[in-house]
């Protein structure tokens, strides 16, 4: 005999909030596949590398459990099985308190975060261009996306390995006759293989940089992103807990529905 009443209601409640938990789980599997497959995520110039594919793999990791407490949540409300409404509490729990844990790390530490954006992308102007394939694409890609160039602007190239000046012994300040730097192309506004392109991103030292380059730095265009995505992760991180508190009550619930009907029998 099933649940009746009320109980009956928050049975069905509970799988639809188990549901969502599925399809959200299997959600983040599919994105962290998608982050460790293509390099064109602005997320990925956050930090270095070995420390980007930890966190995605992290995330990978939360969207597995998340789909195993969708999956033992659904199946536990349909076959009104107290064992597995329990596994799904304590799982759900886990998750819910690791998740709590790191959105109070983050707003502690959201300077620091904000600097190691900062830090990494420098690092990477001046020391991985042109010489790590994946950062290189990668900044390629912001730089078009953001309309920026440089991490505080084109000048930044001028020191950087791309161009390998000011690494051995060389004045940069001479100025007859004229040192040129190269601006990599996806700092250029218009077409890239256009003549206008291929000429200003052949720069003069000292000389002002052609218009026609973008002209900011992608540090803070970087960081303002980030801070766009990270509030659209809080308000869905906050539905998505609003929903696990939901599910940790109407589950605890069910299980004393359960239990209540199994003495009833007896």
């Amino acid at each position: 005999m099933g649940l009746s009443g009320c109980y009956s209601c928050l049975k069905y409640l509970v799988f639809f909030i188990n549901l969502i938990f599925w399809i959200t789980g299997f959600t983040i599997i599919v994105l962290s596949l998608w982050m460790l497959i293509d390099p064109k995520f602005y997320v990925s110039m956050a930090q270095d590398e070995s420390s980007y594919y930890s966190g995605v793999y992290l995330f990978l990791v939360i969207g597995i459990l998340m789909f195993i407490v969708g999956f033992l949540g659904c199946c536990g409300t349909i076959r009104e099985s107290q064992c597995m409404l329990v596994l799904f509490f304590c799982v759900l729990l886990i998750i819910l308190v690791a998740e709590v844990s790191a959105a109070a790390w983050m707003y502690s530490n959201s300077e620091d975060l904000e600097k190691l954006v900062k830090d990494n992308v420098d690092v990477t102007v001046h020391q991985e261009y042109g010489v790590v394939p994946s950062r290189t694409e990668t900044f390629d890609t912001i730089q078009q996306g953001l309309y920026c160039c440089g991490a505080k602007g084109p000048t930044d190239w001028l020191n950087s390995k791309y161009n390998n000046l000011g690494q051995h012994g060389v004045d940069l300040s001479i100025s007859s006759p004229p040192l040129t730097y190269k601006i990599p192309l996806s700092c250029c506004a218009g077409d890239p293989q256009s003549a206008a392109c291929q000429t200003a991103t052949k720069a003069t030292i000292a000389a002002r940089v052609p218009e026609i380059i973008y002209q900011d730095g992608c540090s803070d265009r970087l960081v303002e992103k980030l801070k766009d995505y990270v509030s659209t992760f809080v308000l869905i991180g906050v539905i998505i807990a609003g929903c696990q508190i939901l599910g940790l009550a109407f589950s605890l619930v069910v299980c004393c529905g359960i239990q209540q009907r199994n003495r009833y029998k007896a």
